[in-house]
């Protein structure tokens, strides 16, 4: 069975989620939401951790998560784990609550973090549960509004930050931003190897934490081919290669790195039936 893979260094910010097995649902109730957020609390006061954002919906959560002592996978198995047992003993149930591992995406924070933010208190908002995100009781966007104050252990400042230095500034278009969003794409499309959500700097600076994932054989492909060169690497100075030397190049690029005959075919200015017939010797 593959396994997804973990980076984890000093001040890594995660997009975490985990859902319910078969799709079943991982909180029966509102009291159910609530242990799970004390103990999220608890997770985040002993693993010096930082949460951006969460929400949580009826069978799956989501969370923004920070770290700057790169201990995501301890503090993980307690949170998943121990609001696994308090569930199954609650409920008189047994076996498994959340589908396997928990999904968590490296966001670059700088570029991503403040659209994920909105992504996640936007949930209830997609699934038609309420209209506007003010309406939902389970997630980060009262408290960052400021309609609760018995959070200190979310971390506001940061998100409101960037857009005033004056709180009541700051939440008015934060607001502004996150209904603005409604009608926006998910920020997935542009989510590299499964598992980074960043552009290609992002990945070349995460290149020493990713160098020998293409030797695990248990973790997926899309995600072992994040540390593979890119294609200005691999076609460096293109255009003094002769025919041959590109198809070969190109042949590589496929067949050994992973990229799409659509993603060469864009990069060299080939027709993507072009690189198909290199690839395939039926030049």
């Amino acid at each position: 069975m593959s396994r997804p893979l973990r980076l984890n260094f000093p001040g890594a910010v995660y997009h975490i989620t985990s859902r319910g097995n078969a799709r079943a649902a991982v909180y029966l109730g509102d009291e159910d939401k609530q242990y799970f957020l004390d103990l999220l609390v608890h997770c985040v006061e002993k693993f010096n951790w930082i949460c951006h954002a969460y929400c949580l919906m009826d069978n799956h959560y989501h969370l923004l998560i920070e770290t700057p002592d790169a201990n995501l996978q301890i503090g993980m198995r307690q949170l998943n784990g121990v609001y696994t047992q308090q569930f199954n003993r609650r409920h008189a149930r047994v076996g498994h609550v959340f589908q396997g591992r928990y999904k968590a995406i490296l966001v670059d924070k700088d570029s991503y973090l403040l659209e994920l933010c909105r992504y996640v208190v936007l949930n209830p908002v997609r699934a038609k549960m309420v209209d506007l995100p003010e309406q939902y009781g389970w997630s980060s966007y009262a408290a960052m509004m400021g309609a609760r104050s018995e959070m200190p252990w979310l971390s506001t400042e940061w998100i409101l930050s960037q857009f005033s230095s004056r709180k009541s500034n700051a939440r008015k278009r934060y607001r502004q931003f996150v209904l603005e969003g409604i009608d926006q794409a998910s920020p997935w499309g542009q989510l590299k190897g499964q598992v980074l959500l960043g552009g290609e700097d992002f990945v070349e600076a995460l290149r020493p934490y990713i160098q020998d994932s293409e030797k695990m054989d248990e973790v997926p492909r899309a995600q072992r081919l994040l540390n593979r060169p890119a294609l200005t690497e691999l076609f460096e100075d293109r255009e003094k290669l002769i025919k041959t030397q590109r198809d070969e190049k190109i042949k590589e690029a496929h067949l050994y790195h992973g990229y799409k005959l659509t993603e060469i075919g864009r990069f060299l200015g080939l027709h993507y039936s072009s690189v198909s017939r290199i690839v395939s010797g039926d030049r």
